[in-house]
């Protein structure tokens, strides 16, 4: 009973979250956290990130892959469906209407102006993500951390290297970060003996 209030807490808050959210995935990896963490206490700050660095690095829609992520860590394979449903559902039908208006919208000054103000505020909805993701990054976290989001930053940024070689080195640095503390650690095991 228990587990069936929670899949349709995590059905209303991903519907939720899926329906007010314009701009993209990015926008709603916020939502999420503040929805998840802060509100609900579901999953903490670094596991989100954990989270959001998986749905990140795999293909597809950010937003569905977060969803998927943490539908898996809170209810197992259930979460996952209700989560999908849940993310996919109001796209699927605002953009089923839309595409049936979409003569009448495309030329309208009045959604044109609309569309305008939104991607605005769509650019600093972003921007706070930026700022609260990075915060959390840099707050209790090594040098190394930092090193490597400042140069996954750098690449893309300065240097306009492809997001995905972007990805695959940050991949390539945390799999060698972990075999360095792995060795560090049996190390330190081996001279304790």
């Amino acid at each position: 009973m228990k587990n069936k209030k929670k899949l349709w807490k995590l059905f209303l808050s991903t519907l939720y979250l899926s329906t007010f959210t314009f701009g993209g995935g990015y926008v709603i990896v916020t939502l999420m956290k503040k929805k998840f963490v802060d509100e609900y206490h579901w999953i903490d700050a670094e596991e989100m990130l954990d989270l959001v660095a998986i749905a990140q690095s795999s293909p597809g829609a950010i937003a569905v892959n977060g969803a998927i992520v943490a539908g898996y860590k809170l209810a197992g394979i259930p979460g996952v469906l209700v989560s999908i449903l849940g993310t996919v559902l109001p796209p699927f039908l605002i953009l089923s209407v839309l595409s049936v208006c979409y003569k009448l919208f495309a030329k309208n000054v009045w959604i044109q102006q609309l569309l305008d103000g939104m991607q605005c505020g769509v650019a600093a909805v972003i921007a706070a993500v930026v700022w609260d993701m990075g915060k959390e990054v840099v707050e209790g976290k090594n040098m190394v951390s930092i090193g490597i989001m400042a140069a996954a930053f750098s690449a893309t940024c300065f240097f306009h290297i492809n997001v995905i070689f972007v990805v695959l080195a940050c991949l390539a640095a945390g799999i060698l970060r972990f075999w360095v503390c792995r060795l560090r650690n049996q190390k330190k095991e081996e001279e304790g003996r």
